[in-house]
C-alpha cells in the first residue's frame, strides 16, 4: 500500500508503472484496476482556468490510510496506490490516481471504486476554483457520481 500527497504534477501512467514493478507480484495477480481523476475547464456550468487544492496534512494521509485498509478489509487485495495532488491545478494535470491489484478483476474494481468513493466523501481536502471571469469560489458539493 502506498499513499502519498503529490505537491507537483505527476504522470499517472509512469507512477502506475513504477508502482506495478516495485510490487514483486509476478504471476499472483490477474487484475489491475485504476481511476484517474483529471482537472476539468468548467464546473457547475462556469469555465473554470485552475483550482487550489488545500488539505490537512497529518489528518488527511491518516484518513486515506484508513480507506485502504477499509478495502483491505473487504476485498482480496494484494496491493494498492494513492496519489493526491494538492497545491495549484491546472486544467488536464492529473488530481489523483488510485490503483489496485487483486487476483480477480470483482476485487480490484470494487475495491478501487470504494476507495475512490469515500476518498470523495470523507478525505479532507477543500477546492478552490478560478473561473474564467476572474472570480474565485469554493467548491461546495460533489457534482460527480
Amino acid at each position: 500500500m502506498t499513499v502519498r500527497i503529490a505537491h507537483a504534477a505527476f504522470n499517472p501512467w509512469q507512477e502506475l508503472q513504477r508502482h506495478q514493478e516495485s510490487l514483486s507480484l509476478a504471476g499472483k495477480y490477474g487484475a489491475t484496476s485504476a481511476f484517474v481523476g483529471t482537472m476539468r475547464d468548467f464546473n457547475q456550468g462556469d469555465p473554470v482556468t485552475g483550482l487550489c487544492l488545500e488539505y490537512y496534512p497529518g489528518m488527511t494521509e491518516r484518513q486515506l490510510d484508513k480507506i485502504i485498509g477499509e478495502a483491505n478489509r473487504q476485498w482480496d487485495v494484494l496491493g494498492q496506490l494513492l496519489i493526491h495532488r494538492v497545491g495549484a491545478i491546472l486544467p488536464d494535470e492529473t488530481i489523483v490516481l488510485v490503483a489496485v491489484w487483486a487476483a480477480h478483476r470483482g476485487d480490484a474494481f470494487d475495491a478501487c471504486r470504494h476507495i475512490m468513493e469515500e476518498l470523495k466523501s470523507t478525505a479532507p481536502f477543500w477546492k478552490k476554483e478560478q473561473l474564467a471571469s476572474g472570480r474565485a469560489r469554493w467548491v461546495e458539493t460533489d457534482d460527480s457520481a
